[in-house]
C-alpha cells in the first residue's frame, strides 16, 4: 500500500475506517517519535487534508488529539530510554540512535539555545526540520529529569501538530479533491524539511 493510500484510508469517511484510522495514525506518529523514519509531519498534514474535505470538525479535532497525544508518549517514551542508557555503564541502543542523528555541530548549538532559552527550544525544535534529537540529547545531557522535559515538551507538541494541521488545511482547502490535497501537503511537508540542508549545501558551495 503506498503511502498516499495509508494516508487516505486512516480518516476516510465511514464508521468502520474512522475506527481502524484514528488508532492507525497514532501508532504511526508514536513510532515515527521513537524510530525517525516515518514522516510524521507529512502524514498529520496528509490527514488533515482528509479531515477538512469530510466537513465536520470533529474529525479535525481527532487528528489533532490523536498526533498531538502521540507525538507527546513518543517523544516522553524515547526520552526515558534516553536517560536510562545515560545511566548504563554499557549506554543502549536507543541513546546511541539519538546521538546518531544529532550531530557534533548540532548538538553544540543545541546546548548553547538550551542553556540561553530553557524550555522555549523544545518548542522549535519540534517545529525546525531535524532539530528535536539534538535538542532531546542536549536535555538529556544537561541531566534534565523526565517531568522537566515532559513540560516543556508538552506545548513543542501541540504546536507541532497544529502547524502540520493548517498546512493540511491550506492544501484542502485549495483543491476539490482529497487526494489533490494530499499531494499538496505532503509536497510541501518535504519541502520543509528539506530546505535546511539545501540551504547549508548552498552556503558551503558559496
Amino acid at each position: 500500500m503506498t503511502f498516499l493510500a495509508a494516508v487516505m484510508t486512516t480518516v476516510a469517511p465511514g464508521s468502520t475506517q474512522q475506527a481502524l484510522g484514528y488508532p492507525s495514525l497514532f501508532l504511526l506518529v508514536l513510532v515515527g517519535a521513537l524510530v525517525p523514519v516515518v514522516p510524521t509531519g507529512a502524514l498529520v498534514s496528509s490527514a488533515a487534508v482528509v479531515a477538512f474535505h469530510q466537513g465536520s470538525p470533529l474529525s479535525l479535532a481527532l487528528v489533532f488529539l490523536t498526533a498531538s497525544t502521540a507525538a507527546f508518549l513518543g517523544d516522553a517514551t524515547l526520552y526515558w530510554l534516553g536517560r536510562r542508557g545515560m545511566g548504563s555503564k554499557n549506554g543502549s541502543r536507543w541513546l546511541e540512535a539519538i546521538r546518531s542523528r544529532a550531530p557534533e555541530d548540532r548538538l553544540k548549538q543545541s546546548q548553547r539555545k538550551l542553556a540561553e532559552h530553557d524550555v522555549a527550544v523544545l518548542v522549535l525544535s519540534r517545529l525546525v526540520p531535524a532539530g528535536r534529537l539534538p535538542v532531546m540529547l542536549a536535555c538529556l545531557l544537561a541531566e534534565w529529569p523526565i517531568r522537566r522535559f515532559a513540560r516543556g515538551n508538552l506545548p513543542a507538541c501541540v504546536a507541532w501538530a497544529v502547524t502540520y494541521q493548517l498546512i493540511g488545511i491550506l492544501g484542502g482547502s485549495l483543491f476539490p479533491e482529497p487526494w489533490e490535497g494530499v499531494v499538496a501537503a505532503v509536497a510541501l511537508t518535504v519541502l520543509i524539511s528539506a530546505a535546511p540542508s539545501v540551504w547549508k549545501r548552498l552556503r558551503s558551495a558559496g
